[in-house]
């Protein structure tokens, strides 16, 4: 009987603990986007708009006010702590790869709202493609 107890105040402890971690992450999140919600938010938000691809393929072309923060460098840590953590960031890459990994590392330096551009910037162009015609 003394088992059952000290089993049960276990897993009332244990779930009063997940709970406390869930609202703590709750705080920040990383959404998912859309090209044509990108640009609403854009239009709406004071974001940081950030292109986590290499300096070559930034200057291959980018999205119009996106600062560069290459990913795969060795100082993106130390980079992105200069970035304001309180306003939100869009994030992308080529097509979505990197952005997710970013975002991740984004959310444990204690970002609160990130974007996360689906399909990266080939999603951006095909979505200005299709506007155009």
């Amino acid at each position: 009987m003394n088992r059952v107890f000290v089993i049960c105040c276990l897993l009332l402890t244990l779930g009063v603990s997940t709970s406390c971690l869930d609202s703590t992450l709750a705080d920040s999140e990383i959404k998912l986007i859309t090209a044509e919600e990108m640009q609403s938010i854009l239009e709406l938000e004071d974001v940081q708009l950030i292109d986590v691809r290499t300096p070559k393929e930034y200057e291959g072309g980018f999205i119009a006010n996106a600062q560069n923060i290459d990913f795969m460098s060795p100082t993106f840590d130390d980079d992105i702590t200069k970035l304001d953590k309180d306003k939100p960031v869009i994030l992308y890459c080529k097509s979505g790869g990197r952005s997710a990994k970013c975002a991740k590392k984004m959310i444990d330096a204690g970002f609160k709202k990130i974007y996360d551009l689906k399909g990266g910037i080939s999603q951006w162009k095909f979505a200005e493609e299709t506007q155009i015609q």
